[in-house]
């Protein structure tokens, strides 16, 4: 059996975070910046890019669209004609748009999983031969809690991200022999652009900061699923062990079609 290279300190590593304009990806930046040999940052936001990347010296920053395959293929030029490898891949590009059952819409549909799941796709591409140029290569997607049980609205979001948890553990499968190790990060409520939009309560929500935090006390580790915060991800997993009638009545509980019908019925 081939004994395993040794995880390589965040201080060695080349690390390459994908979406990190904003929310969770930002505060990333500020967390890995100056704990790193490298820090290549991404997205399609030119000018956050530039502000994030002028404030550390072990920056670099190159625009890139996870919906475009061509524009990641040139990313990873880029990184490999300055690096010539990868040790770690953050995917953290990602959407949400909510689904009204009333109005069902393909198009939102296909907005989302272009972004959260083909978006992913495309990373790992043109990311994967860079990661096999590294000593213990890690690949890391940013997924959410909302896999562990299917909640009203999140038709299209929660699907994305279901895909994306599958891809990530059928990647680890097969990733091992190469001594590719492969997370998911499973969120749950953080404070953020895309949450603030958010017209629902959201317990136990965190800044993206401790998000930020938790992630990379994660990434050092490599376990398979890093989740926060834990006391709302051990209630999530804790529900979707019940039996299915029972995950439907808590779910059916906080669907606004539900709350529609207990008003006609009055």
């Amino acid at each position: 059996m081939t004994r395993k290279a040794a995880k390589p300190p965040l201080e060695q590593q080349v690390i390459w975070l994908i979406g990190a304009s904003s929310g969770i990806g930002e505060a990333l930046v500020h967390q890995l910046a100056d704990r790193c040999l490298q820090l290549v940052i991404s997205a399609r936001n030119e000018d956050k890019l530039d502000q994030l990347s002028c404030k550390y010296q072990r920056i670099s920053s190159i625009v890139a669209d996870v919906t475009d395959l061509a524009s990641m293929q040139q990313a990873a030029r880029y990184i490999e004609d300055g690096f010539g490898r990868i040790d770690t891949v953050i995917i953290n590009a990602g959407t949400c748009e909510y689904v009204d059952v009333q109005a069902f819409d393909s198009a939102l549909f296909q907005r989302v999983l272009d972004t959260n799941l083909m978006g992913t796709v495309h990373s790992i591409e043109v990311a994967l031969p860079l990661l096999r140029n590294s000593q213990r290569g890690y690949l890391v997607g940013v997924a959410s809690s909302v896999t562990y049980l299917a909640l009203p609205r999140a038709q299209a979001y929660g699907a994305s991200k279901a895909g994306m948890r599958y891809l990530l553990e059928s990647m680890r499968a097969d990733l091992a022999s190469e001594q590719i190790d492969v997370s998911v990060v499973s969120p749950g409520f953080v404070k953020t652009p895309l949450t603030d939009r958010n017209d629902f309560p959201m317990p136990m929500r965190i800044s993206a900061d401790e998000a930020a935090v938790a992630i990379v006390k994660g990434l050092q580790g490599r376990p398979w699923d890093i989740h926060f915060p834990k006391r709302f991800t051990r209630l999530m997993q804790w529900l979707a062990a019940l039996p299915a009638c029972a995950r439907l009545a808590i779910s059916r509980k906080t669907s606004t079609n539900s709350v529609k019908e207990a008003s006609d019925e009055r």
